[in-house]
């Protein structure tokens, strides 16, 4: 179960990370209101994940997947640039995060 919530909790932090983009500086009220509704409740549901996992793999897994996930999403929503270094980084993240899990 713990690894379940870890997944989406990956997943909010990355929702919670573009969506800081369209806050434009918390500027604009509701995507504000979304990216910090979304902050606490990813901030939340790790701290329920870490009741079982270790520490440093949950984190290092939940911000692997923000990671992953917000590079992703900055490609293709925001036109950031998929160059192969870039891509090759973001699989040796993958690498890491899968190393963790079979570790655990």
């Amino acid at each position: 179960m713990a690894w379940r919530v870890l997944v989406m909790v990956g997943l909010l932090e990355v929702g919670w990370t573009v969506g800081l983009k369209n806050t434009e500086g918390f500027t604009r009220l509701w995507p504000s209101v979304g990216t910090a509704a979304t902050m606490v409740v990813s901030i939340g549901l790790l701290g329920l994940a870490m009741r079982t996992l270790p520490v440093g793999t949950a984190h290092a897994i939940w911000t692997g997947i923000g990671v992953v996930g917000t590079v992703a999403l900055g490609m293709w929503l925001f036109g950031e640039p998929a160059t192969l270094l870039r891509l090759l980084c973001v699989g040796l993240i993958l690498v890491g995060i899968v190393r963790l899990k079979l570790m655990a």
